[in-house]
């Protein structure tokens, strides 16, 4: 069973069969299709737009990295919030707030301080318990 196109849109032109590409006003006579310089109105033109991220060499450092290796192998609880006030000296960093990303960034820092001393003395612990009641059990 055989099916024809469905007509054309109004106002659309009619649509060539095949690969070939619809030929333009004024190419069979090797005329340029506009004016040097000039477009048909309301043709639209190609925009290109760039941006950069621009980073201040004076930035303050929101030590993310560092609270991310407290919130997973340290102590997590302050992990958490040195994580949460890292990416807050980042967004005041990038509002250009300098005196609150300098405070947050002091904040982080204590707090990764202290989730690492918490860490350290909790892996001491955890690796030394088993170890001690080893020890006391079997010397005798």
């Amino acid at each position: 069973m055989l099916v024809d196109a469905p007509p054309p849109y109004p106002g659309h032109a009619q649509s060539h069969q095949g690969y070939g590409y619809r030929q333009q006003h004024g190419a069979a006579h090797n005329q340029p299709l506009y004016p040097t310089g000039q477009q048909r109105q309301g043709e639209a033109v190609p925009v290109t737009i760039e941006s950069a991220y621009v980073t201040e060499a004076s930035s303050v450092d929101d030590f993310l990295g560092y609270s991310i290796f407290t919130m997973l192998f340290c102590c997590p609880p302050l992990g958490i919030a040195a994580c949460v006030y890292s990416l807050s000296v980042r967004q005041a960093n990038r509002v250009g707030d300098r005196m609150s990303a300098e405070q947050d960034s002091r904040t982080t820092t204590k707090l990764n301080h202290v989730a690492l001393g918490l860490g350290i003395a909790s892996w001491v612990i955890l690796i030394s318990l088993p170890i001690l009641y080893f020890v006391i059990t079997y010397s005798f």
